[in-house]
């Protein structure tokens, strides 16, 4: 199935007038890119919009710093105001944007793509009569105002003039002296074109009347250049040192483009996008829908649920990242690559405590490893200054651990980023921010197995990393916490200032990541660099989850009860980061996954767009299917506009790829050391099947499964290497390579299987048997508490021919089995057995027949 997004005529035709901020922008436009620029295309019959973005344009924003702004707005006058049988689609599966209608007994159809091979956007008009059509083609340059105190020092000058088939648009930007500019090209069959500018040189046009079909070419540029030189120079003016115009590189664009046949320019379109698109798929066993977009969306969150708006979804956020992130262009920020403010919300930026880092979590696992290399660019030009950043926190915050040498105090990044600036930590989110980072460094090489991306990228990047991290953390009463440490955005109720702490969980959880992770690299390349052994003796003392009165994994080191510091329903949920993005908290931590649960039902569901799709990823990693899908049900009724993008509110395109991500970790997960197959199905998504999808090892996996249960997994090895399975009762199934052989397995626990593989290799498993989850038992509850003893009861399971019963104390991650096989419905625990704590929690399980065990309930008990 391949998606197709549709919206209708009424919306697109709601505001015909041209301004450069339209409040349909962000509710209707349809978004086109190819990492160079993004165009928002509005489908408009009277006068056409077609906003253009640049992710180097920037202005002064309202913080202070700088922040992503519009690049051009260019307008087509069609002057049709009666349009009949209008339809307009954005086409997921090659990238084609369409616009098609009737006027006057005319159809008047056009094409847009935004080609990467070629680097320009592309529209295509055409007409079903000869000499029927005729339009001006008038670009402008949005938000002009004269340099100076008047405009606050965030002056834009230019001009648009028009000679012969071509306008060019040029300018200047205050803040940051970035010269743009843009080139439109007409290419007409047949009629006349004529080009005019106005008296000043200004306002450049060109009229084509009477032509059969034409095309138009767009080539944008400015003379910005991804060097560290930018992200070391503090003074906004002296950024740019290269002054050259960008005329000559946007000319040999619009050279090399124009010079070829629109056929060319499709195909090489098409070959290069869905080369990247079509290797995954998903099936929820909808049928394509024949309503429009926004009405599908209309219905979804009226309750009538189309699975169809589901799949759409997924592959919508694959769309957008291969739109907005292409080797050799800037990674996308927060409004991925489309953006039609003067100053952008949250200044269009690269948020470094989850936001950016959001925007790459499918790049991997939806099979688009390379789109990474943007943002592994990004980073290397930041190193220096973040090298820099991080010699002077430590000076300013630990001063005793500042060691000389060049780089040995690593390198730090803080939440603020842009095309033009990083920022240290501060008071905003703690030192851990760095973190998120590295964990997407540390992935790139997970799961494309590569050795030379390890070695020359992966592994000093996470050292460089680790070298700071040693140095934040104090030794205090023998564990080694963060200070000064921040949740993200989290502050005390009382005051508006940000909640300064000691080795908040999310600092402790993400250092504990990254020195797990050097550490993994290290081994993997033999190395033996003589800071390891620090890194080695700080790991058991970082102490990265602890575990609260309420059961909860706590954000700070002084809560007790959930909710005690800071908002208990705030939209960032930074003391599950060992959850995910990380990996310590998993299902050989199953107390703490326990207690994960806790922290989710007490942050709630609700929240903004982005934070409901981290949710989503959080309640999968949980493998907890039906919650994971109400996060995806609810992110799609409360979260997503009527273009599918996501909102904040406003527009933040994190929510879209965060959502993309949660669905591939529904279908696959990786991250324990094995490949977890369809480890959170829900029961929606009762019989389905998907492709393309990647696993930790660089193994591609396909699935297809019916009534719930698996019925066929494809295995497909990139890099050859042992391939661990876990299914309930994969190993008895039938493992077969592609040459029809069956294939020796080794089964060394139940619903494991591993075998070896070489690249290229590809493996059917089939006949797996029909597997039933096993009923909880119910109503478990505290029937008697006194000093001694705690005594609980519950109500038989169905499935049951026994139950186990667990005790967890304290911060532990496992549960000890305090009571085997037990058939009765109740069990008494010996509060001796607490050991001073002044928390615990029971935990009972319902065992069937075969040995296999329920998820279990839990209590917690206060003493």
């Amino acid at each position: 199935m391949l998606p197709i997004t549709n919206l209708d005529s009424l919306n697109a035709q709601t505001l015909v007038e041209a301004t450069p901020l339209d409040p349909a922008w962000e509710n209707w436009s349809l978004p086109i890119g190819n990492g160079y620029m993004g165009a928002s295309l509005f489908g408009r019959t009277v006068t056409e919009r077609v906003q253009l973005t640049e992710n180097s344009m920037a202005a002064k924003s309202l913080y202070g710093g700088v922040g992503l702004t519009n690049f051009a707005e260019l307008y087509l006058d069609f002057n049709h105001k009666t349009p009949q049988e209008y339809r307009r689609s954005l086409r997921l599966n090659d990238a084609v944007s369409t616009v098609k209608y009737e006027q006057d007994g005319v159809v008047y159809e056009r094409e847009y793509i935004a080609s990467f091979p070629d680097k320009v956007l592309v529209i295509r008009l055409m007409a079903s009569k000869k000499g029927k059509l005729s339009f001006t083609v008038r670009p402008e340059i949005p938000y002009k105002k004269p340099f100076g105190p008047a405009s606050k020092n965030n002056g834009r000058m230019g001009r648009v003039s028009a000679q012969n088939d071509l306008i060019t648009l040029s300018g200047k930007l205050e803040q940051l002296n970035i010269l743009f500019e843009g080139q439109f090209k007409v290419i007409p069959t047949g009629g006349t074109l004529k080009a005019f500018t106005d008296a000043e040189g200004d306002n450049g046009k060109i009229v084509v009347t009477g032509a059969d079909a034409a095309l138009i070419l767009v080539a944008v540029g400015t003379n910005y250049k991804l060097d560290s030189s930018i992200f070391e120079e503090h003074t906004n003016t002296k950024k740019l040192a290269d002054t050259t115009s960008p005329h000559p590189k946007v000319t040999a664009i619009m050279e090399k483009a124009s010079a070829k046949p629109y056929t060319d320019l499709l195909a090489a379109h098409k070959k290069d996008y869905t080369m990247l698109f079509a290797r995954a798929t998903v099936d929820f066993g909808a049928n394509e829908s024949k309503l429009t977009t926004d009405a599908l969306l209309k219905n979804y969150k009226a309750g009538v649920i189309d699975h169809y708006l589901e799949e759409l979804y997924f592959q919508y956020g694959r769309y957008l990242l291969i739109c907005s992130s292409r080797p050799g262009t800037l990674p996308p920020n927060l409004q991925g690559i489309w953006s039609q403010y003067d100053v952008t919300p949250w200044t269009g930026g690269y948020w470094h405590n989850i936001n950016i880092q959001m925007n790459y979590w499918p790049v991997f696992t939806t099979n688009l490893s390379e789109l990474f290399q943007s943002f592994a660019d990004y980073n290397l030009a930041y190193r220096r200054a973040a090298t820099k950043g991080a010699t002077d926190y430590i000076r300013q915050n630990n001063p005793n651990r500042l060691m000389a040498g060049e780089g040995e105090n690593g390198w730090t990044i803080g939440t603020g980023a842009s095309a033009y600036n990083i920022s240290k930590p501060g008071v905003h989110s703690g030192p851990g921010t760095g973190t998120m980072t590295t964990k997407l460094f540390w992935d790139y090489y997970a799961f494309t197995g590569d050795e030379k991306i390890l070695k020359k990228i992966t592994y000093p990047t996470l050292l460089g990393m680790s070298k700071f991290l040693a140095k934040v953390v104090v030794d205090t009463a023998g564990l080694l916490l963060t200070y000064p440490s921040y949740s993200p955005e989290q502050r005390w109720q009382r005051v508006k200032e940000h909640y300064k702490t000691m080795g908040s969980a999310f600092d402790q959880q993400m250092i504990y990541e990254n020195h797990q992770d050097v550490l993994k690299a290290a081994k993997q390349l033999g190395d033996n660099d003589p800071f390891l052994a620090v890194i080695q003796s700080q790991l058991p003392k970082l102490d990265p989850v602890q575990v609260g009165w309420s059961g909860q994994i706590k954000e700070y080191r002084e809560e007790n009860y959930y909710g005690e510091i800071g908002d208990p329903q705030h939209r960032h949920t930074s003391q599950l980061v060992g959850l995910f993005p990380g990996t310590l908290i998993n299902s050989t931590t199953p107390a703490w996954l326990d207690a994960a649960k806790i922290s989710l039902n007490g942050r709630g569901d609700k929240a903004t767009g982005w934070g409901m799709a981290f949710k989503l990823n959080l309640w999968a990693r949980i493998k907890d299917g039906e919650r994971a899908y109400a996060l995806y049900w609810s992110l799609l009724q409360k979260g997503t506009l009527n273009n599918l993008w996501d909102t904040h509110p406003p527009f933040q395109i994190d929510g879209n790829f965060g959502g993309t991500a949660g669905v591939a970790e529904m279908l696959l997960q990786s991250h324990e050391g094995f490949i977890d197959l369809l480890p959170a199905l829900p029961h929606a998504w009762k019989t389905g099947a998907y492709s393309g999808l990647v696993a930790r090892g660089n193994f591609e996996v396909s699935a297809k499964w019916a009534d719930g249960q698996a019925q066929k997994f494809i295995i497909k090895s990139n890099v050859g290497g042992i391939c661990q399975l876990r299914y309930p009762d994969i190993q008895q199934s039938t493992v077969k390579k592609a040459t029809g052989n069956n294939v020796t397995v080794t089964s060394k626990k139940r619903d494991f299987i591993a075998f070896d593989t070489k690249m290229g290799d590809v493996f059917t498993i089939t006949t797996i048997p029909v597997y039933r989850a096993v009923s909880n038992p119910l109503n478990l509850s505290i029937k008697e508490q006194d000093d001694e003893k705690v005594v609980i009861r519950w109500n038989k399971s169905p499935d049951a021919v026994a139950y186990n019963i667990y005790a967890h104390v304290g911060d532990s991650p496992h549960y000890d089995l305090i009571q085997a096989n037990s058939t009765e419905t109740k069990a008494e625990y010996k509060i001796t057995g607490m050991k001073g704590a002044k928390h615990g929690r029971l935990r009972v399980t319902a065992v069937d027949k075969t040995g296999r065990e329920s998820s279990g309930l839990i209590v917690q008990v206060v003493y």
